[in-house]
């Protein structure tokens, strides 16, 4: 294509040396203005044909690449002037109406809607939803600040009364005492001790109002030539016996004990009938016969 043109631009500039050769005698001649202006035109519309006629004939130049700096394009597109045998000509893709595709690849168009021009009004509040599961335990957080110090409250009732933690008693007795009727309580008419008054001075016994261990002790002075039998009793039941046989010699008898007892319980002495008479001595003056107890431990309830 280059060397078409240059032929043709070379072959208008001979033929414009031929007309001014032959035109340059008919200058130099004499000839009226009007006519030398006639002549010139005639002369500038030759050469602009010749400088034409090239153009209709082979076409006008374009900016087209040299086959050895044709380039490929993005995505594999090659320009349509490139040489059929160069590598990825095959790749080619015609464009619209006949024409190849462009050198840069057309954007691609993505439409935007503003979401704001079609929002409508706010909606109605929905029904709650169904509650979920109970998720897992979290771990324990740090413990807070002292809170305020409340008001006072109001004074609540009366509780029930205390129980007394001490429990003691140690009593006599200085008449003699001579009896064939036997199951009878001991009566004492003597009070060294009576804590909070557990001891009955009228029945002979001691009731429990402090439910624990107690230790009991009984001291009896027996009298000669008679049987002295007696029982220290827990409720009905008998638990120790204090016995001295017939003798011609009065002694001192003893007997103690440590019992558990629960509220309510009586502890108290008992004679024991016989066929023979059962007799303590003493007298108005000394006592000869005691009962003695206290508690030992409260219970744990």
């Amino acid at each position: 294509m280059h060397a078409q043109r240059n032929s043709s631009q070379e072959c208008s500039e001979k033929t414009g040396e031929k007309m001014e050769a032959n035109l340059l005698p008919l200058l130099q001649g004499k000839m009226s203005p009007i006519d030398k202006v006639t002549m010139v035109m005639i002369q500038l519309r030759a050469r602009v044909a010749f400088l034409v006629l090239p153009l209709f004939v082979f076409g006008a130049p374009a900016d087209e690449p040299d086959p050895k700096e044709a380039t490929t394009l993005p995505n594999g597109c090659r320009r349509c002037c490139d040489p059929l045998d160069s590598r990825g000509s095959s790749e080619i893709t015609p464009g619209p109406a006949g024409h190849h595709s462009s050198l840069y690849p057309m954007p691609e168009v993505r439409p935007y809607i503003n979401i704001t021009i079609l929002k409508g009004d706010k909606g109605d509040r929905g029904e709650p939803g169904i509650p979920g599961k109970w998720g897992k335990e979290g771990a324990p957080g740090e413990r807070g600040s002292q809170g305020q110090k409340g008001s006072k409250g109001q004074m609540g009732a009366p509780g029930d009364p205390c129980k007394h933690q001490y429990a003691a008693f140690s009593v006599g007795r200085k008449k003699a005492l001579h009896s064939s009727e036997g199951y009878q309580a001991l009566i004492f008419d003597t009070v060294f001790v009576n804590l909070y008054g557990h001891f009955d001075m009228f029945k002979g016994k001691f009731y429990c109002y402090t439910a624990g261990l107690y230790y009991f002790s009984l001291n009896v002075h027996t009298w000669n030539f008679k049987e002295t039998y007696m029982h220290v009793m827990h409720n009905d039941q008998e638990q120790v016996i204090l016995y001295a046989q017939p003798s011609d010699r009065s002694i001192m008898q003893s007997q103690s004990l440590m019992l558990e007892l629960r509220e309510n319980d009586e502890v108290w002495v008992r004679l024991y009938k016989r066929e023979r008479e059962n007799a303590i001595y003493s007298d108005d003056v000394d006592i000869y016969i005691t009962f003695s107890g206290y508690l030992i431990k409260p219970s744990l309830e």
